[in-house]
């Protein structure tokens, strides 16, 4: 709990300040680097024997996208070829060493990591004001506080036990409450506070309960690769919260859907 704390205390001040704040650089910056180590991450995860030029080719790569987007996201399928090219060039030059999974781990690490991560620029270079950019998190992480609490005080029927033995089907209703919750008092302190918001209370609604079932997925589904491949945590960058894919697995699945629905909305 105190290592938990301890990360809360400094990231939220950071992530607010990144997100709000910071120059667009920065935040770019910031994102390639969560980026990267994610992309990291997943590979060492697949890898059953240490794959250092994989790994590093993945991170690399998965940075490059998120910078990419920020820089020319017109030509972002040049990268993308690129990318297919090498890893499949690499796995011939080694001779069958690299196995399907482990290729398709890069491909994946690197971009569709760094096409989440990048939501964020593609949010902010659509003129939606900086705050919006926090909906991802706050529709992340509060589904994922309340269903915590709900499934611990409430849980009896299991969601996915296969999959994540803990979760059970009230935390996973408690966790699209509290997403709602949040989203209405979201909505409320920029009407109140900020001169009005963009989306209204009754589509805030829609958007977390459809935010939150998409955070489950996301959850869900880093848990699935973790359970396959035998690990409990795919880093310690976070101390207890474990890695960028442990923290972050809801956000990569909620920044992209967050940004296709505000899109219809222009």
């Amino acid at each position: 709990m105190k290592s938990r704390i301890l990360v809360a205390a400094v990231g939220i001040p950071v992530l607010l300040y990144v997100v709000l704040a910071a120059p667009p650089i920065v935040m770019m910056l910031a994102l390639m680097v969560l980026a990267g180590v994610g992309a990291m991450e997943l590979q060492q995860c697949v890898s059953r024997e240490k794959q250092a030029e994989l790994a590093a080719f993945s991170a690399l790569l998965a940075g490059l996208t998120v910078g990419w987007y920020f820089n020319a996201p017109e030509r972002i399928s040049v990268l993308f070829l690129m990318g297919t090219v090498f890893f499949f060039g690499y796995a011939i030059v080694r001779g069958g060493a690299l196995k399907f999974h482990q290729i398709m781990a890069g491909l994946f690490g690197s971009i569709a990591i760094g096409y989440s991560f990048s939501a964020f620029l593609r949010m902010e270079g659509s003129g939606l004001p900086r705050a919006y950019l926090l909906l991802p998190f706050i529709l992340s992480f509060a589904c994922d506080t309340f269903a915590f609490f709900a499934g611990l005080t409430l849980g009896k029927h299991k969601l996915a036990p296969k999959v994540s033995p803990k979760k059970t089907i009230e935390g996973s209703v408690g966790g699209l409450a509290g997403n709602v919750l949040c989203g209405l008092l979201f909505v409320w302190v920029m009407d109140r506070f900020f001169g009005g918001s963009v989306i209204g209370y009754g589509p805030m609604i829609l958007l977390a309960l459809l935010c939150g079932v998409v955070a489950q997925i996301g959850d869900l589904s880093f848990s699935l690769i973790k359970r396959e491949f035998g690990i409990k945590d795919y880093g310690r960058l976070f101390l207890a919260h474990g890695g960028v894919l442990d923290r972050f697995d809801s956000v990569l699945f909620v920044a992209p859907a967050v940004e296709i629905i505000f899109s219809f909305l222009e």
